[in-house]
């Protein structure tokens, strides 16, 4: 934790409260969001067809609508965007806890995933602007206190909800009311149409044409759809398998994977980062930190299906390996990630970029996520589980050749930087 301390003072006052900012969001957003589907179901007994339209309007505003918030970032500045979808989600929260018609829950439902579109791109696009030369190191001291968020939301949560699902929202509501007063007065303004450059696109569609020509960012965006896949199974395939080995103890098995995972990104994205920068170059970390979250999933499916205590055991230890590499891989991968799309943008409209490459990253998790459910569904009717496992294996080698093959062929090359006037 000294390590992150002086890592994070080392950047400017912007960039540290853009760190705090998100541990912030994402604390006050996994207090909340784990338990909503129960408090819909138990304490409002809402079908379960109306429990799914709710969770799935607010993933639909969120992952369909980061292109709006990107390109909004990039006309009207960063600020702007980060103060109204903090707003957007205090009012959101707050909603969720006190209302109890189905209108009125989708209304809040979308409101809370609008926010994370306006706020998320233009969250990367100040932190990339403010870090300079030090992206790298930036994104990877940011998804420290990402995943840390990550990690206590859920206990704060959990221990809140002791008392009333309704001071859970109320808490969450709070944080992010707090965040939004910080941010307008402590959080300077940044970004705009000076973004664009003196001769760039002067209207939306125009920004939109310059994103969507951008063939090297659009070929690297669908090469990474499978991290994306792969990293969401620790909410799919990885909870399922310790469900239906473990019972009703699967459960606890999932919190614990949760918990492994986000301790290793805390503890070790640092360490990692700093290590592969000294040995590789940003294409060889993208292409080996992929490989190691292809192979993370080979032991679940070298690992016995069924049997006693000691099949049980083999389970268990090959989940957390997939964890564990998870999580590694990850780690190794998100910096320099996020500053190759930064870097293909040319510093021309950043936020843009990052919204487009969030949507087709949601969109593929749902197309993904679609496919690894019917095959689990075909492998565990004819007790073939390694099926889905070595797909999913398959999946990362995959992603890997293709970024291997776009640094290869030169794709993945800088574009020609464009001045951003003062």
């Amino acid at each position: 934790m000294k390590t992150l301390w002086s890592t994070t003072r080392s950047f400017p006052p912007a960039v540290r409260l853009l760190m705090a900012n998100q541990f912030a969001i994402n604390l006050a957003f996994y207090m909340l969001m784990p338990y909503l589907a129960a408090h819909l179901s138990d304490d409002l007994g809402l079908a379960a067809w109306a429990v799914g339209l709710v969770l799935g309007v607010r993933n639909l505003s969120q992952q369909g609508l980061f292109l709006i918030g990107g390109t909004l970032a990039d006309r009207f500045g960063y600020k702007a965007p980060i103060i109204a979808g903090c707003l957007l989600r205090t009012g959101g929260f707050a909603l969720l806890g006190w209302v109890d018609s189905l209108p009125a829950l989708i209304v809040a439902s979308a409101a809370t995933g609008f926010a994370g579109a306006l706020f998320n791109p233009a969250v990367r696009a100040y932190l990339a602007a403010g870090a300079g030369e030090r992206r790298v190191e930036a994104f990877a001291a940011f998804n420290v206190y990402y995943q840390g968020g990550m990690l206590l939301g859920p206990l704060v949560g959990l221990a809140l909800l002791a008392a009333d699902f309704r001071l859970v929202c109320t808490v969450a509501a709070a944080i992010f009311a707090a965040l939004t007063v910080l941010q307008w007065r402590a959080l300077p303004a940044r970004g705009g149409t000076a973004d664009t450059g003196e001769d760039g696109p002067s209207g939306v569609l125009a920004q939109w044409r310059t994103v969507v020509a951008n063939r090297p960012f659009l070929l690297f965006s669908l090469a990474m759809i499978g991290s994306y896949v792969l990293t969401f199974q620790v909410y799919l395939a990885l909870p399922l398998a310790a469900g239906d080995a473990f019972g009703a103890a699967g459960t606890r098995a999932t919190s614990a994977l949760f918990v492994v995972s986000a301790a290793v990104a805390v503890l070790g994205q640092l360490r990692l980062t700093g290590w592969a920068r000294k040995r590789w170059s940003p294409q060889q970390a993208l292409v080996r930190g992929l490989t190691v979250m292809g192979v993370a999933f080979v032991p679940l499916a070298l690992a016995p299906g069924t049997g006693g205590r000691a099949a049980q055991a083999m389970l268990l230890a090959a989940l957390i390996v997939a964890v564990v590499g998870l999580a590694a891989g990850s780690a190794v991968v998100y910096p320099f990630e996020m500053d190759t799309v930064v870097s293909l943008a040319g510093n021309r409209l950043v936020a843009t970029h990052y919204g487009l490459y969030n949507t087709v990253s949601g969109l593929g998790i749902t197309l993904g996520n679609l496919a690894t459910g019917a095959l689990w569904d075909v492998a565990q009717r004819h007790d073939a589980r390694w099926l889905a496992w070595s797909a999913l294996a398959a999946t990362g080698i995959a992603c890997a050749g293709a970024v291997f093959a776009l640094a290869r062929t030169g794709r993945l090359a800088a574009a020609d930087a464009q001045p951003v006037p003062a």
